[in-house]
């Protein structure tokens, strides 16, 4: 495929990845999104639900993960495009390990606990990694949830 088709793709699963996002604004969870795509199609969504579930682990990518592995009925998603909306945390990023994921987009950076900080390579080597899909957007929520909790 050439580049502008991926775009148009990516683009598609980011603005999927977004809606999850707002459910989780809407119930004053903080609003990151996920959606996980197998041969171009999505076979799991969910958005953080930490505070719903009373669950520290309960990131949308955790939940996207237990989704897509469920559907797909075996623990590697490594023919699988993980599209999240704020880049992944340590413990998501160890999670993307186990289930060698083929690749992972996300949108908005995350300068406070984004695993990129700690410099170390924690993916499995055969993932891909790209960032800042739909980066405005994205990161608008994000900004518009903590100043509403200010």
């Amino acid at each position: 495929m050439n580049d502008s088709i991926l775009n148009f793709f990516d683009s598609f699963f980011m603005k999927e990845a977004l809606k999850e996002a707002q459910k989780a604004f809407d119930k004053d969870e903080i609003p990151v999104g996920a959606v996980i795509v197998c041969e171009n199609k999505i076979i799991a969504r969910a958005h953080n639900q930490t505070e719903t579930l009373n669950d520290a682990t309960a990131h949308a990518e955790m939940l996207a993960f237990t989704s897509a592995t469920n559907f797909l009925g075996g623990k590697y998603l490594n023919k699988c495009t993980l599209y999240v909306t704020l880049e992944p945390c340590v413990m998501c990023a160890g999670a993307c390990y186990w289930t060698q994921i083929k690749q992972i987009i996300y949108g908005a950076s995350d300068e406070k606990r984004g695993y990129t900080l700690l410099h170390k390579k924690i993916l499995h080597p055969k993932t891909k990694v790209i960032s800042d899909v739909m980066e405005k957007e994205c990161s608008e929520i994000l900004k518009e949830f903590f100043k509403k909790k200010r």
